[in-house]
């Protein structure tokens, strides 16, 4: 029987194409199967399998005249299928992105008009629905629970929840149907989550309060008073709140995927405002706008090549610009004069932030603590260390969002705290233990991507070895490229436009780094949960860095 290769020269040469139909007739079974393993699709399989044959073809020439050993065309073929593969899926995954977010934003144009068709019949529309239908509509639309939230509440899995979900704003959307009231699904749930829950009338808070508390719950006069600080807090005062604990100026604190949290304090807070109903419209326009700008940059940086790092970076510049503008009219319709600046004037929210930081810091910390086998009052000092540094360093970002004093001296004491802050941790915890302190640092960015990373593909999580792997590609990069990924923001973010290119450029660059090492051992599928983990939290990064350093 004659080789694959002479097969090949007798293509490249004469052009037989007998030949090659020879080659693709023993091959295609094992390329479209690999590719099937791939991407999931019999369709996208055979796309697949007819590229890598075109591929073949263009270099039979080449390969039939290999010098220094002649190589394995089954070989070849199976890599190359491989590579295909994980093209399409990263260009599949791009195309679903874009159609969602058409889809989403094709949903929010839904009318005022819509709302009120569909308003007057919700609730027996909610009422017709079973019970755990009902239940699941409720926490993912009326409360905004993610599905994996909304499985967990009802005892069930995530893909279960979204089936059940999807079935119910079904028979929803057949309810207003029989009424002559056509809307498509996704901006059925767009209304709902929109207008479906309503700010409560001012001062409803205090009043069932008030009565709680003399129907015999006691509750101290100290705890009155700050539980009414953080209530009366307006949206724009809580989202800079959670910045400043985000930026742990050299020590970061929270992690990205809080961002989820954030919202969920935000429509929370605002049914404390008591703005006139205008003002909350507006407000709520606004703040759809920049959702929307976010999303775009999103879909953006998905699309970073390294051919392409100078293009793209000038458009995330662009977009931090847009996000800080979008802030500062949000301020404009909200409380001027509520800026983080004005929050650290105030000592009760100034101690709440302080308090706030502690609690964070203790949790983050606890496995070290254990490992350094420290004593409660070690562990205490240590605690106030490190909590101290923060709010110094939160009341220097403070002032640089107010433009207060010389911004080169003031990016210098915020380095000055944290060199203090490591002197004064050398001398508590010794040499060793300072080392061990560090070593715990550094390896955050690794433990937090392969964390990141297991909640964006759920049920479907890396096996301990993909994980371990993954791990010790991220902790090889530089710390300054990676540690953005657990929420910390970089000191860049606070000094010129030229500054923050250049860190977005690290990022980036060490971004794609592990990217080309991971598509060793990940799946393509794997791979592309990865881009999206990388791109949310530099997003992430440039949304809390705008709001911080935005100006009231």
């Amino acid at each position: 029987m004659t080789s694959d290769l002479d097969l090949l020269g007798q293509y490249a040469r004469k052009n037989l194409q007998d030949a090659f139909t020879e080659i693709v007739r023993r091959h295609v079974d094992l390329v479209y199967s690999a590719a099937v393993r791939q991407v999931r699709s019999a369709q996208l399989a055979e796309e697949i399998a007819q590229s890598v044959f075109t591929d073949l073809a263009r270099n039979a020439g080449k390969l039939s005249n290999a010098t220094g050993g002649s190589p394995v065309l089954t070989a070849w073929l199976y890599q190359v299928t491989r590579r295909t593969a994980i093209d399409v899926v990263r260009r599949e995954s791009r195309r679903q992105l874009r159609e969602q977010i058409a889809s989403e934003m094709n949903a929010m144009n839904a009318t005022a008009n819509e709302w009120t068709h569909i308003e007057p019949l919700l609730d027996e529309a909610m009422h017709e629905l079973d019970e755990t239908d009902r239940a699941a509509v409720l926490l993912r639309y009326f409360e905004n629970k993610s599905l994996r939230e909304v499985g967990q509440s009802l005892g069930t899995s995530d893909d279960a929840a979204q089936k059940r979900v999807s079935r119910a704003v079904d028979r929803l959307r057949e309810f207003f149907s029989k009424r002559n009231v056509t809307v498509g699904a996704g901006g059925l749930v767009v209304l709902i989550a929109a207008n479906a829950v309503q700010a409560a009338p001012a001062g409803l808070v205090a009043t069932i309060s008030t009565a709680a508390v003399l129907a015999g719950t006691a509750v101290h006069t100290s705890t009155v008073i700050a539980a009414t600080k953080a209530i009366t807090m307006t949206t724009l005062q809580k989202t800079l709140i959670v910045a400043a604990l985000t930026a742990a100026v050299g020590t970061g604190i929270f992690e990205a995927h809080q961002n989820s949290q954030l919202r969920d304090q935000v429509q929370t807070l605002q049914q404390q405002q008591t703005p006139s109903t205008e003002q909350l419209r507006q407000l709520q326009r606004e703040r759809d706008d920049a959702t929307n700008r976010l999303t775009a940059l999103i879909a953006e940086n998905e699309q970073l090549k390294a051919s392409q790092k100078a293009a793209e970076l000038l458009k995330l510049r662009g977009e931090v610009g847009a996000l800080r503008q979008s802030l500062a009219n949000m301020a404009a319709t909200n409380r001027p004069s509520a800026g983080l600046s004005a929050l650290m004037r105030d000592p009760a929210m100034k101690e709440y932030i302080h308090q706030k930081q502690l609690k964070a810091i203790k949790e983050r910390y606890a496995p070290l603590v254990q490992q350094l086998n420290l004593t409660p009052e070690d562990t205490e000092k240590f605690t106030q260390l490190v909590g101290d540094a923060l709010l110094k360093g939160t009341d220097l970002a403070s002032s640089l969002t107010q433009g207060d004093g010389d911004r080169v001296q003031t990016l210098k004491a915020m380095a000055d705290t944290r060199t203090e802050m490591q002197n004064q941790l050398q001398a508590l915890l010794g040499e060793a233990g300072y080392a061990q302190y560090t070593q715990f640092n550094q390896a955050i960015p690794a433990q937090t991507t392969v964390k990141l990373l297991n909640k964006q593909l759920g049920d479907n999580g890396l096996s301990d070895d993909q994980s371990a792997h993954l791990a010790q590609i991220v902790a090889a990069e530089p710390y300054a490229a990676t540690h953005g990924i657990d929420g910390e923001l970089d000191p860049a973010f606070f000094s010129s436009q030229e500054d923050i290119d250049a860190y977005l450029q690290q990022v980036v660059a060490s971004n794609q780094r592990i990217l080309d090492q991971a598509s060793s051992f990940l799946t393509s599928q794997q791979l592309a949960a990865l881009e999206i983990v990388q791109s949310n939290s530099i997003n992430a990064q440039i949304t809390k860095a705008a709001a911080l350093t935005q100006k009231h």
